[in-house]
């Protein structure tokens, strides 16, 4: 069954423990309106289960779990991820930028993922945009790249601009440095 990037992504993100709306969408990045689609989608599909518990007070407790079939089909993209990020790792290694580049064209769809999931080092898919001379939002829509993914890369091939984040974490710039003392 082939899944769109996003499905994938809402149900690793309910996999790695994001049982409620509203941290699936902290989690995920995606639209209020947009993530209601795909949770119904992963449902119809047998992805994923609803469960509606009442409270005390009244009202409902709603959250998702992945099924056995959702948790089979997501293993199986992540290991299909782990091949294609490893075959991107040897075009780069052999320095052959016209295959990386077309190879990264017609696998645009699974980067997104690849960045959600951990799966490719980003230092190293930085230094193959520097290579090909591009930049990450040339591959991957900005909507699309996963919170977070955009500090963990730095400058990201090129991107001068601010999306490299608060290096220091603590709001006032710099380097917050921690050598063991």
């Amino acid at each position: 069954m082939e899944e769109e990037p996003k499905d994938v992504i809402v149900l690793g993100a309910i996999k790695k423990g994001a049982k409620k709306f509203d941290k699936i969408k902290n989690k995920t990045g995606i639209e209020p309106e947009e993530l209601n689609k795909i949770l119904e989608k992963l449902e119809e599909r047998g992805m994923i289960r609803v469960d509606k518990k009442k409270r005390l007070f009244g009202g409902e407790k709603i959250e998702m779990q992945i099924t056995d079939k959702g948790s089979n089909e997501l293993e199986h993209r992540v290991h299909e991820m782990q091949q294609n990020w490893e075959q991107m790792v040897q075009l780069y290694k052999s320095g052959d930028k016209k295959k990386l580049e077309g190879f990264m064209e017609s696998n645009k769809s699974m980067l997104p993922m690849m960045m959600f999931f951990g799966i490719m080092d980003m230092m190293m898919f930085s230094t193959m945009f520097s290579m090909m001379g591009s930049q990450m939002h040339d591959y991957v829509p900005q909507d699309q790249i996963p919170p977070g993914a955009e500090n963990q890369m730095g400058d990201a091939g090129g991107d001068m601009g601010d999306s490299g984040g608060d290096m220091g974490g603590d709001g006032g710039g710099g380097y917050d440095i921690d050598i063991g003392f």
